[in-house]
């Protein structure tokens, strides 16, 4: 684990946001943001080279940010993580499961080892994470935890069922956990986004991202930052009527 913190005159909350697969992209994005309102940030991702990058950015900008890295398909790595933060911070107010992982291919070419990865990433690691964080969030009656799902969980895609059965499985997950903690004043909410401008989404072939831009009504991808923003909303107080929704950020590409 590594601590970043600065002895500027930015006089912090105290409350911790954790936040999966902060390394880049949306995660970033996300990590960034939440800073910016004086939460401790902790980092998670499996690039122990990366979250240290993103947390110089948070320590420049007079952020606080501690890095771990965790495989968060692994259970056992999760509920280590989520003890050590509420161990040294006495508390863990916010959670976002962002991490995820494609592997495309048409059902007919897809192999098992490629669902089984994406599986594991993207929904059995919400659920890690989640069953590790209920607990401490339901002990404290208070908790706002996010999910991020996408546009192609609720929409399907052709090349993506594995991604998008992924997806999809967030978000009953999702409602059905916001059912079972909202009596101690916690929260489970969905953010989908659509067609984000991020290193996963550069990498489609030119083809794939044209087709993708002729269904989006608004002609333009999303940023992470307009993830980000729809997250910190979930996260607010301003929130905290809301549960077991999905919140679509795709410039209406799917309503």
């Amino acid at each position: 684990m590594i601590s970043m913190e600065t002895k500027s005159s930015l006089t912090f909350s105290g409350q911790v946001a954790l936040v999966t697969g902060a390394s880049q992209g949306i995660g970033e994005a996300i990590a960034l943001d939440l800073a910016k309102e004086g939460w401790i940030v902790v980092l998670v991702d499996i690039q122990p080279e990366k979250l240290t990058a993103v947390a110089e950015k948070i320590l420049r900008s007079g952020g606080r940010a501690e890095v771990r890295t965790a495989d968060v398909s692994r259970f056992d790595q999760a509920a280590a993580v989520v003890e050590a933060v509420v161990k040294e911070n006495q508390r863990l107010d916010y959670l976002v499961n962002n991490a995820g992982i494609t592997r495309d291919n048409l059902m007919m070419r897809m192999r098992e080892e490629d669902w089984d990865a994406v599986l594991a990433v993207n929904l059995k690691g919400v659920f890690n994470f989640c069953r590790a964080a209920v607990r401490p969030m339901v002990s404290r009656r208070f908790g706002r935890i996010v999910n991020i799902s996408s546009v192609v969980g609720v929409m399907g895609n052709a090349g993506q069922a594995n991604y998008s059965a992924s997806k999809a499985g967030v978000i009953g997950l999702t409602k059905s956990l916001a059912r079972e903690v909202a009596g101690r004043d916690v929260t489970a909410n969905c953010v989908a986004p659509g067609y984000i401008a991020t290193a996963m989404t550069e990498s489609l072939p030119e083809a794939v991202k044209k087709a993708f831009l002729e269904m989006i009504p608004m002609k333009r991808m999303g940023t992470p930052q307009d993830v980000a923003q729809a997250v910190k909303f979930l996260l607010s107080d301003e929130a905290s009527y809301i549960t077991g929704q999905i919140i679509h950020v795709n410039g209406g590409m799917y309503t």
